[in-house]
């Protein structure tokens, strides 16, 4: 039999590599070192104890099979833990293989990890205060509600109240780009600064995650970065998609998710789409997010956007009047952040130019940001271009009929109409027979339905579009 510690874990290695993935072999297995063999009993020496847990939950039967296959039916492996400075020669606990630690082994400066009443402290470490990187205008009070985004601010608003103790543990915020994920992902840090000043709190983004992975690996200091994030009570993590491909800091993440979550600690995450649509990201992290709640932001109406652009510049203190609101939030229809940026423009030029914040300046400064639709493109034109298209009379589109041949084509028409001109909903529906707003807006969303779930239709509809704009001089 080798005599040699290094020798034999160097054979398990090499039957534990051919077993793991190569990501969780660099991750999990290069870091221990063999300290001794005492007959048929290998000791190695593992960062933490959290590492520790780590390899017996996840691989605990390549671990027994590669001993048993270098050792015998009768080895074993135990295992002791590195102090704080990495050095493998002090350790503070040693454990067999799938067992607990033997009470009282009566060798100085061993500690019993499990008597510690919370593990997650290590001995030593204060519970220092964390700056939570949090922007204090973040809050719930500045984030308007509505019909868009109801349930993400509300199950957030929860969350704030009763950080650990809710269902929504992780809360899982997503929406497209502009549309309030970060504001909302600090405002519920934020709210819970401000209720239990005593918890720890920390919002970053998934970028600075991974650079910081990057960082305490090329310094050999991960297990710092784990202590400090176990400690947290909150943990506030932005476009979590952007770990998409990073395997070494979906292992680490996934390791700190499960020991935070287990603790109650509060997670909250966000990101630019559904769990279930996140590419490169491992199965099991998903899983994870799917434990909670996920509630999806999605673009404002136009109610919506017209309340939250209107507070933005009471906060600013500039009195805008209504046709100012509305000509702007017509104009930008799926993306929050335009709004804002709209606004300073419109300030900035206000106060250069020292005018009022009118319908005209707005129109000038709109154009920076959206291409307006050219002034030749009337609603009786959009009507004629489509009963043309769909060989039924210009008439019809106006009228009750409820034949789908009819039917089809106002819908259509309602929608380009809506698309195409600046003009409000009212006076779109009175060019169509004096139908009302909520009349209107279901012909677009009927038109918007058929083209998200019928190929043919789409390109049909975008090729009427072009035409309208070419043949009246778009």
């Amino acid at each position: 039999m080798m005599n040699s510690c290094q020798m034999v874990w160097a054979n398990c290695l090499h039957i534990i590599k051919k077993n793991v993935p190569p990501q969780s072999y660099q991750t999990w297995f290069e870091p221990i070192r063999p300290m001794r063999l005492e007959g048929s009993v290998l000791t190695v020496a593992v960062p933490n104890k959290l590492f520790y847990e780590w390899l017996e939950e996840h691989f605990v039967q390549v671990l027994r099979v590669s001993i048993h296959q270098v050792l015998g039916e009768k080895g074993q492996l135990r295992y002791c833990i590195m102090n704080g400075n990495g050095a493998a020669h002090s350790p503070v606990e040693e454990k067999p293989l799938s067992e607990k630690a033997s009470e009282g082994s009566g060798i100085p400066g061993w500690v019993d990890v499990d008597k510690i009443k919370d593990p997650r402290i290590i001995p030593g470490i204060r519970r220092d205060r964390v700056d939570p990187n949090l922007n204090p205008n973040y809050t719930f009070e500045h984030f308007i509600e509505g019909d868009c985004n109801r349930l993400a601010r509300n199950a957030g608003i929860a969350v704030a109240k009763k950080p650990g103790g809710t269902a929504f543990n992780p809360l899982f915020i997503f929406g497209a780009v502009g549309l309030g994920k970060t504001h909302l992902a600090q405002a519920i840090g934020n709210e819970i600064v401000q209720r239990y000043p005593d918890k720890l709190v920390l919002y970053l983004s998934a970028e600075e995650f991974t650079n910081q992975i990057i960082q305490v690996i090329k310094k050999n200091e991960i297990n710092t970065l784990v202590h400090f994030y176990q400690s947290l009570d909150v943990l506030i993590i932005d476009d979590i998609q952007f770990l998409s491909g990073k395997q070494k800091t979906q292992e680490i993440f996934f390791f700190l998710f499960n020991q935070l979550h287990q603790s109650g600690r509060q997670i909250v995450l966000t990101s630019d789409r559904a769990p279930n649509d996140l590419e490169g990201i491992e199965d099991r992290l998903i899983s994870r997010f799917r434990w909670g709640l996920s509630a999806d932001l999605q673009a404002p109406d136009l109610e919506t956007r017209m309340a939250i652009l209107g507070t933005k510049f009471e906060r600013a203190g500039v009195a805008v009047g209504s046709e100012v609101l509305e000509y702007i939030c017509y104009n930008v229809k799926d993306n929050v952040r335009d709004l804002e940026g709209i606004m300073v423009n419109l300030l900035a030029q206000s106060t250069l130019m020292r005018r009022e914040v009118d319908l005209e300046l707005a129109k000038s400064v709109i154009r920076n940001f959206i291409k307006l639709p050219t002034r030749g493109i009337t609603l009786e034109a959009i009507q004629g271009v489509v009963a043309e298209h769909f060989n039924v009379p210009i008439e019809s589109l106006s009228k009750e009929s409820r034949k789908r041949n009819f039917v089809v084509p106002r819908h259509v028409a309602i929608y380009l109409c809506k698309q195409l001109t600046n003009l409000p909903l009212k006076a779109i529906g009175k060019a169509f027979g004096g139908r009302d707003h909520s009349t209107i807006i279901y012909s677009c969303r009927t038109v918007q339905d058929m083209m998200d779930t019928d190929p043919a239709f789409r390109v049909a509809i975008e090729e009427l579009e072009k035409k309208i704009k070419l043949s009246l001089g778009g």
